[in-house]
């Protein structure tokens, strides 16, 4: 009879872990697609958020409402309190004048959508992390990260709403480049680490290291796309994309002679038109040499199923640079400024993605 128990104790021991084990390879991945689908939904949350920029929608919704705020307007009488809180604002003055009911429900509903997104960003991260963590398939330090994350989403719909409350100012039409680019590095960063905890659970570490060279190029490939997007928040948020539509020279010089035009010197970094769009032009070609330099490096020192992060380096590079050069002779057109930036999306997932496989193996992988 003992036997018999210890026998069905074994068994038993054999198919339930005991409690704090790491998940199994099938319950990894399920976890791992769950974070990769975030990182998808903050990657569109961001071009969403370009897209409410460049039509001047993200002003049209005038209060804070968190929780009630899920629901549209459902009345006529709802419409017309709505658009009447817009007309008190300078960008209705001085950019909007006379513009209809219909007219503000156009730019309304992009906004209005924006926020309903990262509304459901937040289900869709807190949702599954209580089934999963209520199954056992959540490792105690991707709880204390997914925690984080949401937390820190939160918090940036607050970044959010500070940048908004910026467009209310007097004399003003658009919300702060500071407020902006604040806000759009609190995205990089959720979707730099979503992305990242999605891939050690959905791609197998490497058998061999790879070359240190490779890990610092990687890394510097990463850093570079971070600080390009963060400038090109600076040249959306000044409008400077209208202006020098010419490449690769600006005003007929490399340099525009206006580089240095404010005083102290350090405001030209993000209040300067011609030196914002310079520093924006000259980060995107560090980060295309980098870039370019690392998938190279990748495609042939990467160990064996570790080089597409290289490949898809590379080839997003190449269309962010072309999309970048077009947008700008183009005068910044909607469709090629969206695309522009999730190109940069693009970039900056397939730098993360080649960072991972260099950093990677199975002794650091949970």
């Amino acid at each position: 009879m003992s036997g018999r128990s210890l026998s069905e104790r074994e068994g038993r021991a054999a198919w339930d872990p005991p409690v704090g084990a790491l998940p199994q390879r099938p319950a990894k991945r399920r976890v791992g697609l769950w974070l990769l689908v975030l990182a998808l939904m903050i990657g569109v949350m961001v071009l969403l958020g370009g897209a409410t920029r460049l039509t001047g929608s993200g002003l049209s919704i005038m209060e804070w409402a968190p929780v009630s705020g899920i629901l549209p307007p459902l009345t006529q009488a709802e419409w017309e309190r709505l658009f009447a809180l817009y007309r008190t604002i300078p960008q209705y003055h001085l950019l909007h004048e006379g513009m209809g009911l219909a007219g503000f429900k156009g730019i309304f509903w992009l906004e209005w959508v924006h926020r309903l997104w990262g509304r459901l960003l937040g289900l869709a991260l807190l949702v599954p992390l209580l089934v999963f963590w209520r199954q056992g398939l959540i490792t105690p330090r991707l709880g204390r990260a997914l925690l984080l994350l949401f937390f820190l989403g939160l918090l940036q719909g607050a970044v959010g709403w500070f940048m908004v409350a910026s467009g209310f100012f007097p004399a003003s039409t658009a919300v702060s480049p500071y407020r902006l680019v604040i806000h759009l590095g609190f995205a990089l960063v959720l979707f730099a680490v979503t992305l990242g905890l999605a891939l050690e659970r959905l791609v197998p570490p490497p058998a061999a290291p790879p070359a240190p060279a490779l890990r610092r190029a990687s890394a510097l490939t990463v850093v570079l796309a971070f600080l390009t997007i963060l400038a090109g928040g600076f040249t959306a948020g000044l409008h400077a994309g209208l202006d020098y539509n010419t490449f690769p020279l600006m005003a007929g010089h490399l340099v525009p002679p206006s580089y240095f035009r404010l005083s102290p010197w350090w405001r030209n970094l993000t209040e300067n038109i011609a030196a914002v769009q310079f520093d924006h032009r000259m980060l995107a070609t560090l980060t295309l040499l980098t870039g370019l330099t690392t998938a190279l490096l990748g495609s042939r020192r990467a160990p064996a199923g570790g080089r597409w992060p290289f490949l898809l380096l590379g080839a997003a590079l190449g269309l962010q640079y072309g999309l970048g050069i077009a947008t700008l002779l183009l005068v910044v057109p909607l469709p090629l400024a969206i695309l522009h930036q999730g190109g940069a999306v693009l970039v900056l997932a397939s730098a993360i993605s080649a960072l991972y496989v260099t950093h990677a193996s199975p002794e650091k992988t949970p």
